[in-house]
């Protein structure tokens, strides 16, 4: 089984542009007991099913601003989950990507596990338009997010209310939902990102700019976070890139990114794994540590899966990957009703 129970240590990298976790308080030793030990598992894939069509498309309006919400459903599902994309990239390529020959679309391995898998595109990303202000914020962020925990919980109201994970910056925003409106989600996931026991991010020294810059995304950035050819076919590698400039051909732009400050470790009170790649760069063993024990969830655990880097979930790693997370949102004793 890929995954360690309720006690562990390990963080993760950031995605491009996001915000760097700062260093945490006290150091702690916690044993990765959960940690793939063959890399055969990680290798090992499941027969590959004929391509999938398109996402289902929902649009869910959040004080008439439209959200674009993707979906993948079960014909009967036993659990739900929303998927938040990282800081450059939106849903479609970072959660379903389509590769000939290969599994590699997260929410459609999902739905074979009995998982209803719905993924947001924040303002500015894949389906959803910039607002007037032309930035997203972690604070509005948080609260599109919310909006669609709602619509999703609407829509499932004989199940638990719907996990959440976040990859990268996404997790970021995951984890700030979770502390701000535990009431909505059954746990979180943070994957690809180091997070931090506490944190001291300060405000810019000028305001955002009055013009919106529309920076256009490029294919060398589209291909960055892929680094280990052991569990990266160049056939991904091509797909993602051809999905990621179609998907997101301009670079969203932040602002009021000082309001991350408000993450904290205590504030966490849902059942909690992290989880990464053992390969990702940013990924600091001892912070996670160090956020782990602050957490104020008695359910705590770490994963980190072997070889793989920041895109495990798109790597010869995803069967690996999606077992770990199916098994901890569904697994007994995660239900808070």
């Amino acid at each position: 089984m890929p995954f360690s129970d309720d006690l562990s240590s390990r963080p993760c990298r950031r995605g491009a542009g996001s915000t760097r976790p700062r260093a945490g308080r006290r150091a702690i030793v916690l044993c990765a007991a959960g940690v793939l030990s063959a890399w055969s598992l990680a290798r090992a894939q499941a027969p590959v099913p004929a391509p999938a069509g398109a996402p289902q498309r929902f649009t869910v309006p959040v004080e008439g601003h439209p959200i674009a919400v993707w979906a993948r459903l079960p014909a009967a599902p036993r659990a739900t989950i929303l998927l938040i994309h990282g800081r450059t990239w939106s849903s479609r390529p970072d959660f379903d990507l389509q590769v000939p020959g290969l599994r590699r679309s997260v929410m459609q391995s999902l739905a074979d596990r009995g998982i209803a898998a719905y993924a947001v595109d924040l303002r500015g990303y894949g389906g959803t338009p910039r607002d007037a202000s032309g930035f997203d914020t972690p604070t509005r962020a948080a609260a599109d997010v919310v909006a669609v925990l709602k619509w999703i919980a609407a829509r499932h109201p004989a199940l638990d209310k719907p996990a959440l994970l976040g990859w990268s910056n996404g997790a970021m925003v995951a984890q700030l939902v979770a502390q701000r409106s535990p009431a909505r989600v059954s746990s979180v996931t943070l994957f690809g990102f180091t997070p931090a026991p506490e944190y001291n991010i300060p405000a810019p020294a000028e305001p955002a700019p009055k013009v919106v810059p529309k920076t256009r995304n490029t294919a060398g950035s589209a291909v960055s976070d892929f680094i280990t050819p052991q569990v990266t076919p160049p056939a991904v590698i091509k797909a993602f890139a051809v999905a990621a400039l179609a998907a997101d051909p301009v670079y969203a732009e932040w602002t009021d990114e000082d309001e991350w400050s408000a993450l904290s470790a205590e504030r966490i009170v849902v059942p909690i794994l992290v989880i990464h790649g053992a390969n990702d760069p940013g990924a600091s063993p001892a912070l996670a540590g160090q956020f782990l024990a602050a957490v104020s969830s008695p359910s705590r655990s770490y994963v980190v899966l072997p070889v793989a880097d920041h895109c495990a979930q798109l790597e010869d790693t995803h069967d690996a990957f999606i077992s770990a997370v199916a098994e901890f949102i569904t697994r007994p004793g995660m239900v808070r009703r």
